[in-house]
Parts: C-alpha cells; sequence; structure tokens
C-alpha cells in the first residue's frame, strides 16, 4: 500500500527570523499563523499564504547568533515553486514593495515564472501555466 500524502511543508533555517518573517509578511502577503516565542525569542514561524504552507526556524540560539551570516555556499539547489494564478499581479505587488526582481518570465516548458531570492538566498518561483487548460 502507498503512503498518502496532501501537502508538504518545507522548513527553512533563516539567520534573522524577524526579518524573514517580515519578509515574507509584508513583501510577499504570507499570514504568520504559529510561532515559537519563549521569553520572547521568536525561534520558529509558520506561515501560510492561501494554500501554501512555510515554516522558518532560527538557524542559530539568539546567544549564538554570529553578527552577521558567516561566509557559506548559497542555497542555489533549492526553489521553492508556488502555483500562482496571476504571476504579473505577484510581479506588481513586490514591486511596489520596494524588491527589485526581474519581470516574469516564460520557460521553455511553457510555465511563466517570477522568482524572488528570499532574504537567506532561498529563492521563490511564483508560476502559471502561459496556456492554461480548459
Amino acid at each position: 500500500m502507498a503512503i498518502h500524502a496532501t501537502h508538504v511543508t518545507p522548513l527553512l533555517q533563516v539567520f534573522d527570523m524577524r526579518a524573514s518573517v517580515a519578509f515574507y509578511c509584508d513583501v510577499l502577503g504570507f499570514q504568520l499563523t504559529q510561532t515559537h516565542e519563549p521569553d520572547g525569542h521568536l525561534y520558529w514561524a509558520m506561515l501560510k499564504l492561501d494554500d501554501a504552507v512555510l515554516m522558518l526556524n532560527a538557524k542559530y540560539e539568539d546567544e549564538h547568533r554570529p553578527p552577521a551570516p558567516l561566509p557559506a555556499p548559497g542555497h542555489e539547489d533549492v526553489t521553492l515553486y508556488f502555483s500562482c494564478p496571476d504571476v504579473d499581479e505577484a510581479y506588481a505587488r513586490v514591486r511596489s514593495k520596494g524588491l527589485n526582481v526581474p519581470a516574469p518570465a516564460i520557460a521553455y516548458y511553457g510555465m511563466k515564472q517570477l522568482t524572488i531570492r528570499d532574504p537567506d538566498g532561498f529563492d521563490l518561483c511564483f508560476q502559471q501555466p502561459v496556456n492554461p487548460s480548459p
């Protein structure tokens, strides 16, 4: 018998939780649904945008976090793909929030895509079919 699953919820390790939550909520429009904040320190958050759910986790305990991110390989090997009914509308929103991102482009496989890099270097691709099915 196969395993049944209906959704996947990625967990991203981030350098500055408050900055990341602000980016996802203020720029992209996610809603903060749950947090773990013992003693006022934000260590974990669950975010939701329509049916998409994402979790963020502090990469460091507050007392061990360096003053700036350590030089490390980026996250070029990680891209989260979001189904988005109107990529042009998403592009207009992030531009209105001051984010300078390239305009949406059509991939060779027929998806119109808007790729945004988050504060920790994770790529987020909002996409829609160019010729939607009837």
